[in-house]
């Protein structure tokens, strides 16, 4: 199919060839399964071990850990093109990139030598924890807690929304802790990262005593990747697994992380709404009504003139997001911008092919029937539109204040 929509100027010749390669694995190893796994609700098992063999998952790692040291860039481009082949993927590696790009950015030098390797080359993968049952986008309000005693913290909470709860072995958590802090200091002075590695799996943890993932949360879409809940009471973790080795860090070593899942969140909006309009012209050429093809209708020309302009707006509100992050500029209104856009385009373009399917778009046969279901998770995941509205105005208050 023609790919004139969503080019991206300026890739080096290493750019294009990755993402050369990474369309071809997902027309070849990924569109024609996803459907059938997304329906089973079955992890993508043999994708992954197919990303690991390409290094996608030390995409960003730098070069001296065995990664690929690629850009923010050249992830968020990658995650575009997974995500038009089934967006559940590029989940699977959205928290682990996170978690790596938090241990690359903030951890010890002993924290990324132990930990980066590995998670370069798949062996570690990453979940990360900030929500909890009853907080929602609220994370000053964290009740999770890591109380100091001796060489550990223990560590007591529930927790929410873990993409990845179950299938990884590395969790970066949330906590409260308030060693050090007056008690009416700031609630993100008093917020520390833990690094808790575990065994894959569900249930009570064999590794680590008090450690519970209870089990998958059964979702409308966004299906195959395991999304769970993390339970502990009593978990001891070494203090050298804080994060970065001080307490009280951990506030904006998540936001930093967060940055970068916007990027990702933005780029998977991208790669869903690129899918859906393409099979939206598909089907118009295809299906005839009055005599012609339904392309020659001028409503549904219209549509597709939309869902196009759309798409190519969101990519590249999305590349602007991730070139200002690598150029080491604080991107935080560029990837609020690019988040909120892409995702309310994503769902808008879905609807629209949804739409030009008429009658057979809710039938399971069709693949627009299940991206319809996964769009809605990207208008939550990494803050809402309202919490990207209320960064993109305090943002521009900044910018635009009126002095005197």
């Amino acid at each position: 199919m023609a790919n004139r929509l969503a080019q991206t100027d300026g890739l080096t010749d290493i750019q294009q060839e990755i993402l050369s390669t990474v369309r071809d694995f997902v027309d070849k190893e990924i569109l024609p399964v996803a459907t059938e796994l997304e329906h089973r609700d079955e992890y993508p098992s043999a994708i992954v071990e197919g990303l690991k063999e390409l290094g996608i998952f030390g995409l960003m790692i730098p070069e001296e850990y065995g990664g690929l040291g690629e850009s923010l860039l050249t992830y968020a481009l990658t995650v575009e093109e997974i995500a038009r082949g089934w967006m559940s993927v590029s989940g699977i590696i959205n928290t682990h990139f996170i978690v790596a790009y938090m241990i690359k950015q903030h951890g010890t030098e002993e924290q990324k030598a132990h930990f980066l390797p590995r998670m370069a080359a798949g062996e570690v993968r990453g979940a990360f924890s900030m929500s909890e049952p009853g907080l929602g986008s609220d994370v000053s309000a964290i009740r999770t807690k890591g109380v100091r005693d001796g060489d550990d913290y223990v560590v007591n909470g529930q927790k929410m929304w873990l993409t990845n709860g179950g299938t990884s072995n590395l969790v970066a958590v949330l906590c409260r802790t308030d060693e050090g802090q007056p008690q009416d200091a700031p609630a993100h002075r008093s917020m520390t990262t833990f690094l808790i590695e575990k065994e894959p799996g569900f249930g009570p943890n064999p590794t680590v005593p008090g450690l519970t993932v209870p089990g998958k949360i059964d979702k409308m879409g966004y299906k195959g990747v395991d999304t769970t809940e993390l339970i502990l009471q009593d978990v001891r973790v070494p203090a050298d697994r804080v994060l970065g080795g001080r307490s009280g860090q951990g506030f904006y070593q998540m936001m930093d992380g967060v940055e970068v899942g916007r990027v990702n969140v933005a780029a998977r909006g991208c790669g869903v709404a690129r899918r859906a309009f393409e099979l939206g012209i598909g089907y118009a050429q295809q299906r005839h009504t009055f005599g012609k093809a339904i392309a020659e209708h001028q409503a549904i020309q219209f549509k597709l003139a939309e869902m196009a302009t759309k798409v190519e707006a969101a990519h590249q509100m999305m590349v602007n997001a991730a070139r200002k992050k690598d150029s080491g500029e604080r991107n935080d209104l560029e990837a609020g911008m690019a988040k909120y856009l892409a995702a309310e385009f994503c769902k808008e373009v879905v609807e629209d092919a949804f739409r030009i399917h008429g009658g057979y778009g809710f039938s399971k046969e069709y693949e627009i029937e299940r991206l319809y279901r996964e769009a809605p998770m990207l208008l939550i995941g990494e803050g809402t539109a309202e919490i990207q509205k209320m960064i993109i105005g305090r943002r521009l208050l900044e910018e635009y204040r009126i002095q005197g």
